[in-house]
């Protein structure tokens, strides 16, 4: 049976690769590595650099280009469906190409449970390929955690509860918890927000050298996070960001 290391990285930062992260790297066969298209070439160097110090034993590294999500006519959910799809098939030929036994691992930005899909295709893989695998999965530290260590916060107020988003949901159903974190917000919905009390806590390519973060009443500090995110998008080709909007204080009921 063939073995499948999924392995979260972290948020970018070298450091943030666990020991049980780089114990899984050298137990694999082979490293796939993903790559994005010239415009995030950063991101698969992040990946290359990563293995280059942690993996101490001869691994090959077999790098794969993901596809683009194509979106129109369908809808979201669909367009996600089919690009999984398509995933799936790469991920199965490059399993098959290890050798009897073998070891496989992907390395994951972030944390492979939250708003990453490396399980869902590894179990597409399992359900519809002629293959006999198992897998394993390595947490890593989320760009939540991220955020909340440069920002020096916790995420939660004392009591209270937190809900994880994304931006499009935000923008459909507006600010409702005392603090709520949202990821994948292409369309900067936090600058709809109007909330005399919320404040926001930004950041981008958190744990990086590029890191920037941002913090404060969201009236007062959205129209500058909205340029910041701008300049860098333009800048680096890409962005990775997130966000905290949080409502209230401690210890009120």
């Amino acid at each position: 049976m063939k073995h499948i290391h999924i392995i979260g990285i972290g948020t970018g930062n070298p450091e943030h690769v666990t020991i049980q992260a780089i114990n899984a790297m050298n137990a694999a066969d082979v490293i796939f590595l993903p790559l994005k298209g010239a415009a995030k070439e950063e991101l698969a160097e992040v990946r290359r650099e990563i293995c280059e110090r942690y993996v101490t034993r001869p691994v090959r590294i077999s790098e794969f280009a993901v596809p683009q999500r194509q979106t129109a006519p369908k809808s979201y959910a669909q367009s996600v469906d089919s690009w999984h799809g398509e995933i799936a098939h790469i991920y199965a030929e490059l399993i098959a190409g290890l050798p009897e036994n073998g070891n496989g691992a992907f390395l994951v930005w972030g944390d492979p449970s939250l708003y990453d899909s490396t399980i869902r295709i590894i179990e597409r893989v399992r359900q519809q390929a002629d293959l006999d695998i198992d897998y394993s999965v390595v947490p890593g530290i989320t760009s939540i955690q991220a955020l909340a260590a440069s920002h020096k916060i916790p995420i939660n107020l004392v009591g209270k509860p937190i809900e994880i988003t994304t931006g499009r949901r935000l923008a459909r159903k507006g600010l409702q918890a005392p603090a709520t974190v949202v990821m994948l917000d292409g369309e900067q919905a936090f600058a709809k927000i109007d909330d005399p009390g919320a404040e926001i806590f930004w950041g981008a390519y958190l744990g990086t050298e590029d890191e920037i973060v941002r913090s404060g009443r969201l009236g007062d500090v959205a129209a500058d996070i909205l340029t910041l995110r701008s300049e860098a998008r333009q800048r680096h080709g890409w962005i990775m960001d997130i966000y905290l909007l949080r409502k209230g204080r401690d210890f009120e009921e």
